[in-house]
């Protein structure tokens, strides 16, 4: 029967994705400050990339900005930007906006205005919400494998100090977004909120950020397109093997060391969401015998999906842990498609245990996976 119901969602994505419809967005009021400037729109059809050329606003002859995006039905969600998040779009008292959400479904032109800058007000400083068991390890950690520099941080459970145990330990990407909103760029996910309270057993969680401009290529394992519109050519480098090499052989040792964990691939979760959560597949993929299970929120397999499935192919069989799949239809159909095509793939030829979780209402952004967190935990610790 899942068969059944995945091969019918599959050859309802390949009938119903296959039309392109070109939607104009278009600017009509803007913020006073600044007056001159360069817009993009960053979304789920890009991989949320806020500064990507391709998806640079033109200008009209009155000084109007407008873009034709070519998208497939569907549901997306994005922003505007001026070229980075710092410089996103929020609310006219400087708060963080929800997500702008499209439903494609033909030609049509949709006009929108920009109430604030973040940068605008930047002046009256981030609020922190990282709480106090949370620590930054060192904010240039240095990755050989990438010869990079990246922030480290780490929550320990409250009563770390108080006793001999050891804890088992998660590793969690795009780390920017995992305890404090001061860094995230649309909300923070409230893990350390989620430990301080939670009676479940507790775990070490160590959060890595993401590399910005290099995020697409740290968190892909394979040369990719970063243009989904167009496919093969333009290929940027995939740095996922190196920077899984990076976490299995340098970080995690450094860890074990350093910390009272439990070393064991059985208590070694690796988790993220997005590029994130293709990144997690492969690392429980290259490396089953260091990671345990993952976490596999709303995976970009897009970028790489006829490379991911021959690696699933070849070594899904090595992988013997526990995996959550998590995506919610609010994102795509594709989104949706992809993730059970990874997990089917991965059932026809391991025996790990694993689930798929969809939600009727789950959207690609922190907040859903904010909300999806503790049910995975309380499953992963079952």
């Amino acid at each position: 029967m899942r068969q059944l119901l995945f091969f019918l969602s599959f050859i309802f994505y390949a009938v119903t994705s296959g039309a392109q419809y070109t939607v104009r967005i278009q600017v009509d009021s803007l913020p006073v400050q600044p007056q001159s400037t360069d817009l993009y729109v960053a979304g789920s059809f890009n991989n949320w990339n806020p500064g990507d050329e391709k998806y640079m606003f033109q200008r009209k002859g009155n000084g109007q900005f407008y873009i034709d995006l070519n998208l497939a039905a569907g549901q997306y969600e994005y922003k505007i930007t001026r070229g980075s998040w710092k410089e996103a779009e929020c609310t006219s008292n400087g708060a963080d906006r929800s997500n702008r959400e499209l439903k494609v479904n033909g030609n049509e032109t949709i006009t929108i205005s920009i109430s604030g800058w973040k940068d605008n007000f930047a002046e009256k400083g981030p609020v922190h919400t990282a709480s106090k068991n949370v620590q930054v390890i060192d904010t240039a950690f240095y990755m050989p494998q990438l010869k990079r520099k990246r922030r480290i941080q780490i929550y320990l459970p409250d009563d770390y100090h108080r006793s001999k145990k050891r804890y088992p330990v998660m590793y969690v990407h795009d780390g920017q977004n995992v305890f404090d909103a001061a860094t995230s760029y649309a909300g923070e996910w409230g893990i350390d909120e989620y430990m301080d309270t939670t009676r479940v057993p507790k775990c070490i969680i160590v959060s890595v950020d993401n590399g910005g401009l290099k995020r697409m290529n740290e968190y892909c394992p394979f040369d990719f397109s970063p243009d989904p519109r167009n496919k093969g050519k333009e290929a940027s480098k995939g740095e996922g093997k190196e920077y899984v090499d990076f976490l299995a052989k340098t970080l995690k040792p450094f860890i074990d060391r350093r910390f009272r964990t439990r070393k064991e691939s059985r208590y070694t979760n690796i988790n993220g969401a997005s590029m994130g959560g293709l990144i997690s597949l492969y690392a429980i993929l290259k490396y089953p015998g260091v990671f345990g299970s993952a976490g596999v929120f709303s995976p970009s397999v897009w970028i790489c999906r006829s490379e991911l499935v021959q690696l699933i192919q070849s070594s899904g069989k090595n992988v013997k842990g526990r995996i959550y799949f998590y995506c919610g239809k609010q994102e795509s159909d594709e989104m949706v498609s992809d993730m059970l095509l990874a997990f089917q793939k991965m059932a026809s030829v391991s025996k790990a245990r694993m689930t798929t979780v969809i939600r009727d209402d789950g959207r690609h952004n922190e907040k859903t996976w904010q909300k999806e967190f503790p049910l995975f935990y309380e499953w992963l610790m079952q």
